[in-house]
């Protein structure tokens, strides 16, 4: 299958690129750079370049596919807004070049807000609903394409993906352990949040692609609830610091943004994932992740 892949060379998608080459897919790759190009083309992937706001990029790209996989997003923290706007806008884009052809449309999408009380199901249909939600929408926006003709199917990765040489969360969390020179948790470190390994992600994002019919939500999650306070400890161990509590009302003085997230229950459950497309996650867990070293080593150099 040949499938156009944004955000090819982020963290997730990069990974998603090796596993959708090795399972024998061919892979145009959206790039905005000349090192995110040439890192795509060192994979073998063919490269459009573009960003989101390259509305006839993701036209083409869409067009000249057999599938897609929308993984890139702005992420402006700053400015989610901005980030919401393009991400829905670059969904509608897509579908709408894929409309009437009943091909695949993978929409990453997350796990945060789906349940109150108990682990979020890939049958929990997304409160984020109109343009001025998280990610604008992004993944009911995309099912409501699939009346029109297109596969579209929500990938929900758990809110840490983890792996050597990952920038996002828990980085930022091991980074205000750093500056404070305490690892923290929020209150008392009870909520939890689900995460899972990169090569696992990647590998369920070509069996969704391969195989998920339309409408379906499938959850990029191997563990379904970690205590924030365990992964408190366990950055504390790893740089030889100690654990402290911080108040909900401090927490994003200390950590920053993401001290708005650490605090709030992020788990789900991918049973249905599981049973329905044979996926077994077999990566690292993010405690062993990060006691190997993998927010805490120094790559100077490297």
């Amino acid at each position: 299958m040949r499938v156009f892949v944004t955000g090819a060379s982020g963290w997730i998608g990069s990974a998603s690129v090796d596993e959708l080459i090795a399972g024998g897919h061919e892979v145009v790759g959206l790039a905005r750079s000349d090192g995110s190009a040439a890192a795509l083309e060192a994979k073998g992937a063919t490269v459009l370049r573009g960003d989101l706001d390259d509305l006839d990029a993701l036209r083409r790209g869409a067009r000249e596919s057999e599938g897609v996989v929308h993984l890139a997003n702005k992420h402006d923290w700053a400015n989610p807004a901005e980030s919401n706007r393009a991400e829905r806008v670059a969904v509608e884009t897509l579908a709408g070049e894929l409309v009437g052809s009943d091909r695949p449309l993978l929409v990453a999408s997350g796990v945060a807000m789906l349940a109150e009380g108990r682990p979020g199901t890939e049958d929990d249909p997304s409160r984020n609903v109109g343009p001025d939600s998280p990610r604008g929408g992004s993944e009911n926006r995309a099912f409501d394409f699939v009346d029109q003709g297109v596969r579209a199917v929500a990938v929900r990765f758990a809110p840490t993906t983890h792996g050597d040489g990952d920038h996002g969360f828990v980085s930022l969390i091991t980074a205000a352990a750093r500056t404070h020179g305490v690892s923290a948790y929020v209150d008392d470190g009870v909520t939890t949040w689900s995460a899972v390994h990169r090569s696992d992600a990647a590998r369920l994002v070509r069996l969704a692609l391969e195989g998920a019919p339309a409408g379906s939500r499938v959850h990029a999650v191997a563990e379904e609830s970690i205590p924030s306070r365990a992964i408190a400890e366990a950055i504390g161990a790893a740089l030889d610091v100690p654990v402290t509590s911080v108040a909900r009302d401090d927490a994003i003085e200390h950590f920053g943004f993401i001290g708005g997230f650490f605090g709030m229950d992020l788990s789900a459950s991918s049973a249905l994932t599981r049973e329905r497309f044979d996926w077994r996650p077999t990566g690292p867990t993010l405690l062993e992740d990060i006691a190997a070293g993998a927010y805490t080593r120094d790559r100077a150099g490297v």
